[in-house]
């Protein structure tokens, strides 16, 4: 039977790759996607990623999802660590709800961007609809970040 240091680490470890794995495919599918697009069938690969500010938006605001990825790595060391009750592991879940409120709204921008540029021309529910369902996603990343982060303060208030 395996011992369970060596459970916690592996399970932990395996999360961080999980983590690693998902950061990749979410940078592939940000540079991929802009390929996609029929506006760019013709367009240079210059066009496509600096003649395009929506696009640029988009990047910057995934900034924030790439630092709660990082945060959520840092965690999961803390927690194969041993350091889970610390109050460095209780900042990087801070952070984390942070960005994912930071990540909402920028989507929210985005989606409201999309409806009055849309206004009479074009039918933007499909990508106002995504940006509802990674809105929610975000604010339930959020939520989920500080009932973690109170159950470590309560954690730590008990180990004292």
């Amino acid at each position: 039977m395996m011992n369970e240091p060596f459970t916690k680490r592996a399970s932990t470890v395996f999360l961080q790759v999980v983590v690693v794995l998902i950061a990749i495919g979410t940078l592939a599918a940000l540079l991929w996607e802009p390929h996609l697009e029929g506006r760019n069938t013709n367009a240079t690969l210059f066009a496509i990623y600096f003649k395009d500010p929506f696009l640029t938006y988009v990047y910057i605001g995934s900034i924030p999802i790439f630092v709660t990825l990082f945060q959520a790595f840092k965690v999961l060391g803390y927690v194969r660590g041993n350091t889970v009750f610390s109050p460095a592991a209780m900042n990087a879940l801070r952070t984390v709800q942070y960005c994912m409120l930071i990540t909402a709204g920028a989507i929210v921008a985005a989606d409201a961007f999309l409806m009055i540029a849309a206004y009479g021309e074009d039918d933007p529910a499909g990508a106002v609809m995504l940006g509802i369902i990674t809105t929610v996603i975000s604010i339930v990343i959020a939520a989920g970040a500080v009932v973690v982060e109170g159950v470590l303060k309560n954690g730590v208030e008990f180990r004292r």
